[in-house]
């Protein structure tokens, strides 16, 4: 499917150069003197790479047809990462390439969506927020408080988040998978 580069829009995957990109953001630009341009963020999915394009508004985009379906991620074994489709229980591995930084965010039973392109694996959409174990951080400060200082953070999937001085090993804490962010503690 072709569109105008007006009608360019944050999430949509297209095919430019005979690669497939994810749009991160797009921007209407009408400079003083010149013709307006439709400046866009795009991360490759097959290298990840972030790069800038600007398009004319009347420039033909090739969208492409993408299938998704939602998948429970089961378990890794080596440099392959199990996942089960919710509809067919079928199970489809997945190498790294697909699967970019989504590991650090990934816990058994968490259920992502899975984007194919002609029948075949291109990436993963984590939800927005996951919840996390701290396993290992410094102890806590004695009267920190919400506005106070930070720290480093190991979470049991082996990434490291900046965390609020308060924030104990063993507390179970919200991230945001989008920024890599914390968000809150956990509830219950």
């Amino acid at each position: 499917m072709q569109i105008i580069a007006t009608q360019l829009r944050s999430g949509q995957i297209i095919v430019k150069d005979g690669e497939l990109y994810r749009v991160l953001s797009t921007t209407h630009v009408t400079p003083g003197k010149g013709n307006a341009l439709v400046q866009s963020k795009l991360r490759s999915l097959r290298s990840g790479l972030q790069t800038e394009h600007r398009y004319r508004p009347s420039d033909k985009i090739e969208v492409a047809h993408i299938d998704t379906h939602e998948m429970q991620y089961i378990y890794s074994d080596g440099s392959q990462h199990y996942f089960m489709n919710l509809e067919t229980y079928e199970q489809l591995a997945l190498g790294e390439a697909a699967l970019a930084d989504a590991m650090g965010y990934l816990l058994p039973e968490t259920v992502v969506e899975v984007d194919f392109y002609e029948g075949e694996p291109i990436s993963v959409e984590l939800p927005n927020n996951v919840t996390l174990e701290v396993i290992e951080t410094e102890p806590r400060l004695k009267g920190a408080t919400a506005a106070g200082n930070s720290k480093p953070a190991k979470l049991e999937t082996g990434i490291t988040v900046t965390v609020p001085a308060y924030i104990e090993t063993g507390t179970k804490i919200v991230v945001d998978t989008r920024t890599g962010e914390y968000v809150s503690r956990a509830e219950g």
